[in-house]
């Protein structure tokens, strides 16, 4: 039985609990859009303005990843446990508990989004459209493209970054304030930050256990289990109809996103030009004409 409109819960996920929400009506004509978040570690709070495509009949899916937000926190789990693979089963799990896997659209943001391109790699029979959204496909292809974005910063704030990553003080008030000047620039350029995306910062600052095992301290300094991970040799393998977005001011610069529109056969690239990390916050009105004429075209 699908759940009611704007149902939450959660499903199981092994011996843990995935906390999802929908809006609309699951199997009422248009598939399910799903929106996995980034992070890894976030929450899904800075997504729920895609809710807004259930208006127009695509029903929308919004979860929180394993060790955040309204699922299971592990923090005492070791870097060991949150794996690729861990995220991937439980995505593929959510959507066969929600009985959406005959009919889904995914849509990946940041680190979602080379998750959403691996389940994709296995060729589900019910994914009919994919959107990958200001992501990486290449984390070390990231971090040259970081270094280069901070080596624009004013020199005084790349050198309190440094001298703070040096000695591991992250938590410094002086570091924080100059990890804000990149996240303003890269990150979110709409001020003051709207309250979905303060949502899920918060959220990750209070429990940043995933976070920090995979990514690191911030989105410029990845020291996690990431660091080295790419997929560029696998994304031939997809052959669902591919949306890329990303934003001209974006941390996912054009060399981070290339990769996708080189590997993916036929992939669209939207770049928008008054955004950086987050379009779907910072010019929200072509945001949904761009999602909904792709929706339709499926």
């Amino acid at each position: 039985m699908s759940p009611d409109p704007s149902a939450k819960g959660t499903v199981p996920f092994g011996e843990y609990r995935t906390w999802y929400r929908v809006t609309g009506e699951l199997g009422a004509g248009r598939p399910a859009v799903v929106a996995v978040h980034g992070g890894p570690g976030s929450t899904h709070d800075y997504l729920l303005p895609l809710a807004r495509l259930a208006e127009d009949g695509w029903p929308v899916v919004h979860y929180d990843q394993l060790g955040n937000g309204g699922s299971t926190h592990l923090p005492d789990k070791g870097a060991e446990f949150w794996t690729v693979e861990l995220f991937e089963r439980e995505l593929a799990n959510l959507i066969e508990q929600l009985g959406i896997a005959d009919d889904y659209v995914l849509f990946g943001q940041s680190w979602g989004g080379p998750l959403c391109a691996r389940h994709a790699m296995t060729a589900p029979a019910g994914l009919r459209g994919l959107v990958i959204a200001n992501a990486p496909a290449s984390y070390p292809i990231w971090l040259q493209e970081m270094a280069r974005l901070r080596a624009e910063l004013p020199p005084e704030v790349e050198q309190t970054l440094r001298r703070h990553e040096a000695d591991g003080s992250y938590d410094s008030p002086d570091y924080l304030a100059a990890m804000r000047v990149f996240y303003d620039r890269h990150v979110c350029r709409v001020t003051p930050w709207p309250r979905d995306f303060l949502s899920s910062f918060m959220e990750t600052y209070n429990d940043p256990t995933v976070y920090y095992a995979m990514n690191g301290p911030n989105e410029f300094h990845v020291i996690g289990s990431l660091r080295d991970w790419s997929i560029i040799d696998e994304l031939h393998r997809i052959s669902t109809p591919t949306l890329l977005i990303s934003g001209r001011h974006d941390e996912a610069t054009p060399a981070v996103v290339q990769p996708y529109q080189d590997g993916i056969p036929g992939a669209r690239w939207e770049i928008f030009e008054e955004s950086s990390h987050l379009p779907h916050l910072e010019e929200p009105k072509r945001f949904f004409e761009v999602m909904t004429e792709f929706l339709k075209s499926l």
